[in-house]
């Protein structure tokens, strides 16, 4: 870019300015030779930023549905998933590497992720259906399953989860991406969260847990609890091993490990946003504990950097997996480099002279011994299975009567549900069919017709958080009308706007939503699936209660229909 400053001629770009300062330039021969060196550092800027664009391009592979973080050239990008897969916690059992995260009350419950080399992920699982409590039957946000660990123990994998208003839970299988055994209540108490379990050389069994605040009035502490062998049981009180009150506030999410005789607890500090990693280790397992900060932002755009496991490949590599909490995008996951000196682990780069470093941003693959194929968790669904893809969530407990597979082949059925009673909003709706917003930028379209049975049901396509927008048919007495509405703190129970209204008298409509950097979103529509029309106004996505703002379907029909009708879905894709 050129800039005149004060008779003298500046080129600048966004990385330096420089100066070609002189006479002004009076002659003819002096503009020429200017505007030809001008014209060529244009060109080499262009081409500058233009291998930036290409640089990034491959690294999100915008064709693709999703996020890849795999560069193709032996090295990854942070991060490694660009979806809120909150609270993860990792571990690798033989070849294979496999994560969970909090999924709240959102159902299935707790995906189950699979990876060959800690950068390529697809999911295979869930732990359970549905949440074990009836309570869960309607929208509970952002209570539900919180922070899970995940271990592998005499043969079988077992998770545990705490839900701070009923205890902690565990579930075990020999098949991750099977069926688990049914939640078992291990402790009912109030508060609990975050539990981690270890099964120490000797044969005891242990488990950390760390509070919340928000139900018993303080946090920051971490106790621990002895364990029967099977995990199914708590022996004793909760033994206090650390406080983190002064120097480390706001600690949970704690992990359990031991290494080379000392106990190890990973825990994430200084909240969400703006917090650290801190490790403790002892000789003993009720402490005491000595504590040092291993990771934080630094001089890096990575905050947080916040809660997650620690794993070893195969040849012998460490490895640290947490989240960055980035907004309407939810919690999305980061690969750091590890390793140890002096007994205590080091992490990312660039360590300070106490051993605390920042996250990295691009850096080699893991080496697990070989090179496997660029996955991504799932997105688009063309509805040709007996089952939904595994990336979908209801927004509670849910019902196979909400909709089916099989009435018509290749096709997704969902029913018209009645909304609650006294609603305003989508807030308290169950049968809201969502996922993961999988992308810094991305498109969701899909393809459906509407078959009503009563006036004023409404199907379609949203964005759903705090606030929601969402493009529709919606069946009226005169017929079928295009709405597009938005919700401005929906969980205030506050009223939608319809910002577009028009009638629609097409057997089918395309729908899609555009968004774009900072979660501005844009719906469209077409009657062809080839030529879109804008309508309504942009949105702004916000994140749920400690969920990303996501994408997906709804069907619902006013409170008190006497009959359901259906929307048929024919594809949802993700690019």
């Amino acid at each position: 870019m050129l800039v005149q400053q004060y008779g003298d001629y500046v080129m600048q770009d966004s990385k330096s300015r420089r100066s070609c300062s002189g006479s002004i330039w009076q002659q003819d021969q002096h503009r020429v030779i200017f505007w030809i060196m001008a014209g060529f550092y244009f060109l080499a800027a262009t081409f500058n930023c233009f291998s930036q664009v290409v640089s990034a391009t491959t690294s999100s592979n915008v064709n693709t549905p999703g996020w890849v973080a795999d560069r193709g050239d032996g090295t990854y990008t942070n991060p490694i998933i660009f979806a809120d897969y909150s609270d993860p916690d990792v571990i690798r059992v033989d070849d294979d590497f496999y994560m969970v995260s909090s999924s709240f009350n959102c159902t299935p419950v707790m995906p189950v992720l699979h990876s060959k080399d800690l950068v390529n992920w697809t999911i295979i699982g869930h732990v359970s259906e549905n949440l074990p409590s009836p309570v869960f039957n309607q929208p509970q946000h952002g209570k539900g399953c919180w922070a899970p660990s995940l271990r592998f123990h005499n043969g079988e994998f077992y998770v545990y989860y705490g839900d701070p208003d009923f205890g902690i839970y565990m579930s075990k299988t020999k098949n991750p991406s099977g069926l688990w055994e049914p939640l078992l209540l291990v402790k009912q108490a109030l508060g609990w969260i975050d539990p981690c379990p270890l099964w120490d050389d000797d044969g005891n069994a242990y488990l950390v847990h760390a509070w919340a605040k928000s139900r018993v009035g303080f946090n920051s502490v971490l106790h621990v609890n002895r364990m029967s062998a099977d995990g199914k049981h708590i022996f004793d009180d909760s033994v206090m091993v650390f406080d983190g009150h002064i120097n480390h506030p706001t600690m949970e999410g704690p992990k359990f490990y031991k290494r080379n005789n000392y106990y190890y607890i990973f825990a994430p500090v200084g909240g969400v946003g703006p917090g650290w990693q801190t490790v403790l280790r002892s000789k003993n397992v009720y402490g005491p504990y000595e504590d040092k900060i291993v990771l934080h932002q630094g001089s890096t755009t990575i905050n947080g950097p916040h809660q997650g496991g620690w794993v070893e490949t195969q040849t012998g590599e460490s490895w640290f997996l947490h989240f960055q909490d980035r907004g309407a995008f939810g919690r999305i996951i980061h690969l750091q480099p590890m390793w140890w000196k002096n007994d205590w682990p080091m992490m990312g780069i660039n360590q300070d002279f106490s051993g605390c470093g920042e996250p990295v941003m691009t850096w080699k693959k893991p080496n697990v011994g070989k090179v496997f194929p660029i996955e991504i968790p799932q997105t688009s669904d063309e509805f040709d299975s007996t089952k939904l893809g595994l990336q979908w969530q209801w927004h509670a407990n849910h019902l196979d009567s909400w909709y089916s597979l099989r009435e018509k082949p290749g096709t997704l059925r969902l029913r018209s549900i009645e909304m609650p009673e006294r609603s305003k909003n989508l807030w308290m709706v169950s049968n809201l069919l969502l996922q993961k917003m999988p992308a810094p930028r991305f498109l969701a379209t899909t393809e459906l017709e509407l078959h009503p049975t009563n006036i004023g049901e409404r199907t379609g396509i949203v964005i759903f958080g705090f606030d929601y927008s969402f493009l529709a048919l919606e069946n009226r007495a005169d017929g079928v009308h295009l709405i597009n509405g938005i919700c401005k703190e929906a969980d205030k129970g506050i009223g939608e706007t319809i910002q577009a209204d028009i009638p629609y008298s097409q057997q089918t409509v395309f729908l899609c939503v555009n968004v774009d950097t900072g979660a501005v979103c844009r719906f469209s529509y077409s009657a062809d699936g080839k030529n879109f029309t804008n309508i309504g106004t942009e949105f702004t996505a916000r994140e749920g209660r400690w969920i990303s703002a996501k994408v997906g379907l709804f069907a619902i029909s006013p409170n008190g229909s006497t009959s359901l009708g259906f929307a048929d879905y024919n594809w949802f894709r993700i690019k």
